[in-house]
C-alpha cells in the first residue's frame, strides 16, 4: 500500500511505501539561513508526524545549499536534532534555487518497521 501527503504542487511531501518514507523536498522560510533551517526540520517533522514516523527514524537526508559558506552552521545545527553518534546517514550539495529566497531545502528517507 502506498500513501501519499500532497502538496499544492507537482510533488508530494511525502510518499510511505511498505516501510520506507519517502521525503521530498522541505524547504524552510526566514530571512536567515538558520531561520530557513530550522523551519525545514520543523516542516519535515510535521509531515513525519503525519506518516506516523519520528525524526530519529531518518534514515538518510539530502540537505541542498545555495551557498556553501552556510556549511560549518548547518552542522552545528544537525547536532540539535539528531542523538550523539545516531545521525542519518547525508549527502550536502550546493545549487541553485528556482526561488530566489530559498538558501536551503532537505529531502531524505525516514525508515518505519511495519511492526511499529
Amino acid at each position: 500500500m502506498v500513501t501519499l501527503i500532497p502538496t499544492p504542487y507537482s510533488y508530494s511531501s511525502a510518499v510511505v511505501a511498505g516501510e520506507y518514507v519517502f521525503l521530498g523536498l522541505h524547504r524552510g522560510f526566514g530571512e536567515t539561513f538558520a531561520q530557513q533551517l530550522h523551519d525545514a526540520f520543523d516542516q519535515l517533522q510535521k509531515t513525519l508526524l503525519q506518516c506516523n514516523v519520528s525524526l530519529e527514524q531518518l534514515v538518510k537526508i539530502h540537505v541542498y545549499l545555495k551557498d556553501i559558506t552556510n556549511l560549518p552552521e548547518m552542522e552545528q545545527a544537525i547536532y540539535s536534532y539528531f542523538e550523539h553518534n545516531r545521525f542519518p546517514a547525508r549527502m550536502t550539495t550546493t545549487t541553485e534555487f528556482v526561488d530566489s529566497d530559498c538558501l536551503m531545502m532537505i529531502d531524505g528517507v525516514a525508515y518505519s518497521p511495519i511492526s511499529q
